[in-house]
């Protein structure tokens, strides 16, 4: 009996659809090859030209429209035409704070064939894995602007509450217990911001204790920023707030071979009534838009993400192992890591792979 996926697609702006195509690409060849996994896709047309046209980034009941599916599978947001706020603010953080999708999980792997920038570093020494407070934190949108021209103010909140905190550093913890990590690191910056930070820490080492199995390390946003590039293999999960969480998936990403082969997931781990969120970490590049230039290999991650979160763990892992050989073999590839292949031609390198199994 095959099990049927609903994924609600937006392809969003820029390289967005330009990769998205490649994971849904990706996602039929499994069921293809599978028997038993069927995916029935929905695509949403919302994003920057949807606002230009609209005045909204998508309709007023976007929320409910994608309630009910399985997942939710974003290729990019941004436009030039547009503020960037407007775009974040308008479809992102409301999915992720409409269907409390607290945890944000950035992965970042140096994979056997891709050449990290840094000296000394060998292939598969850096795995890191940064978990993000999605429904706080900086991002809470809090605040206002009043006054004009010289009395113009703006005021900017952080919210930061012992529930939001407790919930994601526990999910960091019971992350590494479960995958076998030995380290978890909290990432703060309470010697400046007084209140919110150090509330994080205070509970940071109160749900440390409750792990004795598991190492721990805090940090300041600023050297951690700094040391993740000076030792990025003294790291392994990393845990922090909704900005700096952010700001660490970017760096972490630059020295594992760039943005191109960054997934992102968010998602709810205690609660499945709501669908989970999966759009890979780069945004919409409208530089190289519509050039074939753009890795899909990021895009594709994050289809395996997502089916991990479905459950379906075997595909899951012949996509994650058909990205490896693909990687490892050098050949097939985007000009970001060394290649010359276009992005679907990348795309059809691994479903020539995921066909061979």
């Amino acid at each position: 009996m095959s099990t049927v996926h609903h994924i609600a697609v937006i392809p969003g702006d820029g390289i967005g659809t330009e990769v998205v195509s490649e994971g849904v690409k990706s996602l039929n060849t499994l069921s293809e090859i599978s028997g038993n996994l069927r995916f029935e896709f929905e695509y949403f047309p919302w994003g920057s030209e949807y606002c230009l046209q609209n005045g909204k980034m998508m309709p007023q009941d976007g929320i409910e429209a994608l309630k009910n599916f399985d997942a939710i599978y974003l290729g990019a947001v941004g436009d030039p035409r547009l503020p960037d706020d407007v775009t974040l603010h308008g479809l992102l953080l409301p999915i992720k704070f409409g269907f409390d999708l607290y945890v944000g999980l950035r992965p970042v792997f140096l994979f056997p064939g891709v050449e990290c920038p840094l000296a000394g570093i060998s292939e598969s020494e850096i795995d890191i894995v940064v978990v993000r407070e999605n429904t706080e934190g900086e991002y809470s949108n809090v605040g206002g602007m009043v006054g004009i021209e010289d009395r113009e103010l703006a005021i900017q909140s952080a919210l930061f509450t012992r529930k939001g905190i407790e919930r994601i550093i526990t999910f960091a913890f019971e992350y590494a217990r479960e995958k076998k990590r030995t380290k978890v690191t909290s990432i703060t910056k309470s010697n400046a911001q007084r209140y919110g930070m150090v509330l994080w820490d205070k509970i940071f080492k109160e749900v440390s204790s409750r792990y004795p199995d598991i190492r721990t390390e805090s940090k300041l946003i600023d050297a951690a920023c700094m040391d993740v590039v000076r030792n990025p293999k003294g790291y392994d999960v990393i845990v922090a707030s909704n900005l700096f969480a952010d700001i660490l998936s970017d760096v972490t990403a630059s020295v594992t071979g760039g943005m191109g082969l960054a997934p992102g997931a968010s998602f709810n781990p205690k609660d499945k009534t709501y669908p989970g969120f999966f759009d890979p970490v780069h945004g919409s590049a409208p530089d190289i838009a519509g050039k074939g230039l753009a890795n899909p290999i990021a895009a594709i991650l994050t289809a395996r993400m997502m089916l991990d979160y479905l459950g379906e763990r075997e595909a899951a892992n012949l996509l994650y192992q058909a990205v490896k050989k693909n990687l490892a073999e050098k050949k097939v590839r985007t000009m970001d890591i060394g290649g010359r292949s276009k992005t679907n031609e990348v795309g059809d390198d691994i479903v020539r792979i995921l066909k061979s199994y």
